[in-house]
């Protein structure tokens, strides 16, 4: 992650680690991830369970609101939060360089 004035830049490595990993190592790193962000108690990312990670994450810079926008953005049945569907969808909807490319390839290594 790189930081330019006030926007925050993040490096995609996710279409090398899908590469690297296959569709299946890919996705249990995802939840992996997940696992560590989550409130253990609620089985669900909350705002606390976040900002409590922000230092793990080296992202301590980060405001509430841009954690409250992470949230908001991800949360599809307007919880609050984050379970893991919603987290792993996000995860991809923020990876442009997994949204390009052969598309075909991916979605069928992750579905056969």
């Amino acid at each position: 992650m790189e930081v330019e004035g006030e926007v925050l830049q993040f490096e995609d490595y996710f279409p090398s680690m899908m590469e690297g990993l296959g569709a299946e190592g890919f996705m249990e790193e995802l939840c992996q991830g997940f696992h560590l962000l989550m409130d253990v108690e609620k089985g669900l990312i909350t705002f606390e369970s976040l900002r409590r990670s922000t230092w793990q994450l080296g992202l301590q810079e980060m405001g509430d609101d841009e954690l409250v926008w992470m949230l908001s953005e991800g949360d599809l049945d307007g919880d609050g939060a984050l379970n893991q569907t919603e987290f792993c969808i996000l995860m991809l909807r923020l990876s442009p360089g997994l949204m390009e490319g052969p598309k075909q390839y991916w979605m069928e290594e992750m579905y056969t």
